[in-house]
């Protein structure tokens, strides 16, 4: 098979080989003219071939243009799945969270503050109608109102509670109306989504030790007010104890080698009996020089030393590598 419009290096075709075609050898008959035209004709000067990075990235639109980094996933702040007739939304298995279904089926949570994304999430619109009141029915309005549900997209690239729901978790001991314990909330990337599972009747207690990341946390927590921003070391759980109160669940993505020991402390102090643990586990951070599955059993180990009874373990392998989401209940009674 001859590649007539790229040519070959001695193929025949409009460039030619080295002494074959239309530019006839070195030294042939159409050397100064012809199609190629000596030695910069129609390769030369980069033309119908491209040369390096002319036709060749042109239509491929070079580096990240339609396949770049974000570009078909909304960019930075974009509102994002359109459509909002298309878009139906149902209901997970876990309480609080939802499903829409749509283009593509994306994890969403119902936004406690509509209008506001939190860190450029997409948010969904969906009309619901709204039942009508006794009063409207005895003044003989029939027509049913519709008022405007937000829902933000909850991306599991970054977020690991998002990343195990999606990869099957039976239980997060998250619902609304829950208390929930956060420890290593960072930016509050997933704690806003946790604060809209849990609603204005629950409370979710953020702690982060980092301040630059603390920042952050308290501007979010402006917004929600069901989120309690707490800028301490997780630690010493008996220093912020006169903010906490007992709560049903406690989620911990702190990324330290004792990380075990830290759910612990906080468990004995805060956890009521048969209260749900749910723990990030990332490898590389408690021991880098041993298998994943080794550094994660070992971790189970130390958590049924913590009187914390694990119910099941899961990897969040399409979206991080090599981290384990474990889920144990508490009981306070060995």
């Amino acid at each position: 098979m001859a590649f007539t419009p790229r040519g070959g290096r001695g193929g025949g075709g409009d460039r030619g080989g080295r002494g074959g075609g239309m530019r006839g050898g070195r030294g042939g008959g159409m050397r100064g003219g012809g199609d190629r035209g000596g030695r910069g004709g129609g390769r030369g000067g980069f033309g119908d071939r491209g040369g390096r990075g002319g036709g060749r990235g042109a239509p491929r639109g070079g580096r990240g243009a339609p396949r770049g980094r974000g570009a078909p996933r909304g960019g930075r702040g974009g509102a994002g799945a359109k459509g909002g007739q298309r878009v139906v939304i149902e209901p997970h298995r876990h309480p609080g969270v939802f499903v829409a279904r749509g283009k593509e089926d994306l994890l969403v949570t119902k936004n406690l503050t509509p209008g506001e994304a939190v860190y450029g999430e997409k948010r969904i619109s969906i009309d619901t109608p709204a039942p009508i009141s006794n009063d409207a029915a005895t003044n003989g309005e029939t027509t049913p109102t519709t008022t405007k549900t937000e829902y933000r997209v909850w991306n599991p690239f970054r977020s690991k509670l998002a990343a195990g729901i999606l990869g099957g978790l039976e239980e997060i001991f998250m619902k609304p109306g829950s208390k929930v314990l956060y420890l290593g909330a960072a930016s509050g990337t997933s704690v806003s989504h946790v604060a809209d599972i849990v609603g204005p009747t629950g409370t979710v207690f953020a702690v982060e030790f980092s301040h630059r990341s603390g920042r952050d946390l308290i501007n979010m927590a402006t917004h929600r007010t069901n989120v309690i921003p707490i800028i301490e070391d997780a630690r010493h759980p008996l220093k912020y104890r006169m903010l906490v109160s007992m709560v049903d669940c406690i989620f911990a993505d702190v990324a330290q080698p004792d990380q075990a020991r830290i759910v612990g402390l906080n468990a004995h102090q805060f956890l009521k009996v048969g209260g749900g643990v749910v723990v990030s586990v990332k490898a590389n951070c408690i021991d880098s020089t041993a298998p994943a599955e080794q550094v994660f059993a070992r971790e189970v180990v130390k958590l049924r030393e913590e009187r914390i009874k694990p119910k099941e373990q899961l990897t969040l392998e399409p979206f991080e590598r090599d981290h384990a989401m474990v889920v144990g209940v508490y009981n306070r009674s060995s």
